[in-house]
């Protein structure tokens, strides 16, 4: 069997006496697209942040393409260049257009001369639909179109490995759907992704793997159909009970650990 493209072994993380992530193991194959629900506060978006070193492990290790970025001596540099990553906010520069977002670190961080950056965000404009917004400014671009960008940016430096931080949350529910078509047809292409999400129907249908947290720990790890169709565990059944239906949620009482605890 090939080596998994992400691999995180006995990974912990705490923010003082908060510990966010207790001991966590995971492994993603290449092409493969795993998506990680759970309730706020789980540690979902911290064990996204960890995986390319944007949060510091407390303890464990993780590996990408076979090289552990959790050893000192790495050029992490050089490792999170294989590295997509796209967040909540779109996090565009204003002042830049829209071609200009993805030819600057195509230059600075790749070294690419002007003509094979503008070419490569032109062919990576095209592939999320945005080719017509090329000279377009982000304030004039929809929330939607926006988080396309920020996807074409990522893709434009080569990445092997994509990670989504609940890309489509920051959008109206009529924007999500673009977002959600462009990550589709990644996932067609064989891209490996790593998607912390609430879209539910984008897990069922896309996902090769459901990953739920809670608690700072991974509870249930499986097929979309065996993870969100059949749950084997109460807490995986109350949480995916107040998402795909949130309508008859009742009011619970908060817990000693949920009461004030900042989302991750």
């Amino acid at each position: 069997m090939t080596s998994p493209e992400i691999r995180v072994q006995d990974l912990h993380k705490s923010f003082g006496d908060n510990q966010v992530l207790k001991g966590i193991d995971l492994e993603i194959g290449s092409g493969e697209v795993v998506c990680v629900i759970g309730p706020s506060g789980s540690g979902k978006s911290t064990l996204l942040r960890c995986v390319n070193l944007l949060e510091e492990p407390t303890k464990g290790q993780v590996f990408v393409g076979g090289t552990e970025l959790t050893d000192p001596d790495v050029d992490i540099d050089a490792v999170r260049r294989r590295i997509g990553m796209v967040f909540q906010q779109f996090n565009l520069f204003p002042h830049l257009s829209v071609t200009e977002n993805l030819t600057l670190p195509q230059r600075r961080v790749l070294g690419r001369g002007k003509a094979e950056a503008a070419r490569i965000a032109a062919e990576n404009l095209a592939r999320v639909g945005l080719a017509e917004k090329a000279e377009a400014y982000p304030s004039s671009l929809s929330g939607g179109q926006q988080q396309r960008v920020a996807i074409a940016r990522a893709l434009a430096m080569g990445p092997k490995v994509m990670l989504f931080d609940e890309p489509t949350s920051a959008l109206d529910p009529e924007l999500v759907g673009d977002v959600l078509a462009v990550m589709r047809m990644l996932a067609d292409e064989g891209m490996t992704m790593m998607v912390v999400t609430h879209e539910m129907t984008f897990a069922r249908e896309v996902a090769d793997r459901v990953v739920f947290m809670d608690g700072g720990v991974i509870v249930e790890d499986g097929s979309p159909e065996q993870v969100i169709g059949n749950p084997q565990h109460e807490r995986t059944r109350h949480f995916l009970s107040r998402v795909l239906d949130p309508a008859m949620a009742e009011v619970e009482e908060e817990t000693s650990d949920q009461a004030g605890k900042p989302a991750q």
